[in-house]
């Protein structure tokens, strides 16, 4: 076939093949260009999730009357005009592409009047509007729309799924958009039922409450906020509690200078700030907002612009993922953690069983003493004379679970999981701060490894001496450890080297070797923390909680189970139906 140049219907047909995947993608583009045009009302009218009709009227600045016909010719737009300006691009929407992409496969009609404007005019998308504008009725703003989508591409359609399939990809990205405007108001309609109606949010208590509206009650209840600066950027949002991570990653919103995107960077970095509080496979909860200047960012890496690349990844990626993982680091307790770093009393004594297997102790002499504890806080100045958050111990259930009561009920504690914790991050200070002290061993073990791992050792063992590792190269493949961390004293050497040497690279630095070492500790605190079924003295069970109080992440273990329950008088009273 001859060179020739394509008609101008079938570029944008073309073109729509990248823009216009399915009614979800009409509704994204139509949203953008509304806000754009500085909206602070939109109105959504659907049938048939969009395929037989998607209506979007706003309240924004309007389009001239002359500049009708332009918004359907490709590549025409009124958000940039130099090389310059797109390589800092604030708005939503600026190849020029959606409105004639669209009409290109549906029927489209737009109206508009702008504010300063005495009368309205449609224009009749058909022929790529080359019938005119025509004057009508409207109020101040823009309305377009788009009917049976796919009516000249029937191949299209039939890759369409189910309506409520597609409606609920429409509803997803009209909530992505509400959640990055929470000051312009949303109403949504679909087959003339009211399904979404979002007033404006601008006081925290509204944020929150558009928020809940959209990602449930649930996520609301248990998010904590959180906002820093540093480096030109601001990051802010909510975070839920790792306790409350889900099973699936259903409910993660990055909003990047007002732009919702899906980005595996900085999802990335928001999971590796939750790295070490994950049960298993569970997966964080996060509506968070990334503003930065527009210059560090090119949103034009994909045409429907929900992929970003950035200028320098490594800068926003730590400063996301330290951000991130400060927040949830924040001991949950009223006194921000100024309670004493209690030690574990040496001895144990086992005390007699009593009724529901509670550890009682041997003598009402012993019980007087003990709560008399109870009634005078070993430490008054620290809690003020009150009960300090996590209590103080009244008994152990079956050498596993701590009871403590405090100011507001009981506090049940999973005794191994919360020492796990605590020794974790004691390990972890003490590597990070260099104050690790090293405990050498008396006879050197040699211990047989790849020679890529050898030459690891070789390459950074003054790095690995800073962290408590004394190792030596003796052979090609084999490698002498004189020394460990004395805090990992009760850890086999060979099988905590074993676990270390693989995560080494050849380009180690500190932090990536403090992030291997995170991953090693975390399985050797498993191991010294204190074992189910071993009796606790009423001393080790009160020192482990005020060591709970002011420590990070103490409400769950290094993999990420919970710690602690609490349950209020409130709970009690209803599950023994009190008051009905």
């Amino acid at each position: 076939m001859p060179i020739r140049q394509l008609p101008a219907h079938l570029v944008n047909q073309i073109a729509a093949g990248e823009v216009v995947e399915r009614p979800a993608s009409v509704v994204k583009e139509l949203l953008e260009n509304s806000l754009d045009a500085g909206a602070s009302r939109i109105e959504i009218e659907l049938e048939e999730a969009g395929v037989k009709l998607c209506r979007i009227r706003d309240d924004g600045g309007g389009i001239p009357r002359d500049e009708l016909p332009l918004a359907l010719a490709r590549h025409a737009t009124s958000k940039i005009s130099s090389l310059e300006e797109l390589e800092q691009v604030a708005t939503l929407g600026f190849r020029g592409e959606a409105l004639p992409s669209i009409a290109s496969v549906s029927r489209l009609w737009i109206t508009s009047r702008q504010r300063s404007a005495d009368a309205a005019f449609m224009l009749d998308g058909a022929d790529g509007g080359r019938g005119g504008v025509s004057p009508v009725a409207h109020p101040p703003g823009t309305t377009v729309e788009v009917r049976d989508l796919f009516f000249n591409t029937p191949a299209r359609r039939r890759f369409l799924r189910s309506e409520r399939t597609e409606f609920g990809r429409v509803r997803e990205v009209i909530e992505r958009i509400a959640l990055s405007r929470s000051g312009v108001a949303v109403r949504v309609t679909h087959n003339q039922r009211q399904i979404l109606d979002l007033p404006a949010a601008v006081t925290p208590t509204e944020l929150l409450d558009r928020v809940s509206r959209v990602c449930g009650r649930e996520f609301s209840d248990n998010a904590i906020y959180i906002q820093r600066e540093s480096g030109g950027m601001l990051l802010r949002g909510w975070l839920v509690r790792p306790v409350h991570a889900r099973s699936q990653p259903d409910l993660q919103y990055m909003f990047l200078n007002g732009r919702a995107i899906r980005d595996k960077l900085l999802a990335g970095a928001v999971r590796a700030g939750y790295r070490d509080v994950l049960y298993r496979d569970r997966w964080p909860a996060f509506v968070l907002y990334l503003d930065m200047d527009p210059a560090w960012v090119d949103v034009n890496a994909h045409p429907a612009k929900q992929e970003v690349r950035f200028r320098e990844p490594g800068p926003v990626r730590d400063f996301v993922r330290r951000t991130v993982e400060a927040a949830i680091a924040e001991p949950d307790t009223a006194d921000g953690g100024s309670h004493r770093f209690g030690e574990f009393a040496g001895a144990v004594v086992v005390p007699q069983q009593g009724p529901l297997g509670l550890a009682m102790p041997v003598s009402s002499a012993i019980l007087r003493e003990q709560m008399a504890t109870y009634a005078q806080p070993a430490a008054p100045a620290a809690t003020g004379g009150q009960l300090p958050p996590l209590g103080f111990a009244l008994a152990q259930l079956h050498g596993v679970y701590i009871l403590a009561q405090n100011a507001d009920g009981l506090i049940i504690v999973d005794a191994h999981a919360a020492h796990e914790r605590v020794s974790y991050e004691r390990l972890k200070a003490a590597v990070r701060q260099s104050a690790v002290q090293v405990q050498g061993l008396l006879v050197p073990l040699s211990l047989a490894v790849s020679e890529r791992e050898a030459d690891q050792v070789e390459q950074h063992g003054e790095l690995l001496a800073r962290c408590g590792f004394l190792l030596d190269r003796i052979a090609p493949d084999r490698i002498a450890v004189r020394g460990i961390p004395a805090l990992l004293g009760s850890v086999d050497p060979g099988a905590l080297l074993r676990e270390l040497l693989p995560g080494l690279g050849t380009d180690l630095v500190m932090d990536e070797l403090l992030d291997v070492l995170d991953r090693v500790l975390a399985g050797s605190a498993c191991h010294a923390a204190i074992r189910a079924n071993r009796r606790l003295t009423v001393e080790e069970m009160n020192s482990l909680l005020r060591d709970m109080e002011c420590t990070e992440r103490s409400e769950q273990c290094n993999h990420g189970r919970p710690t602690r329950v609490a349950l209020s008088m409130t709970d009690l009273d209803q599950l023994f139906a009190r008051g009905r």
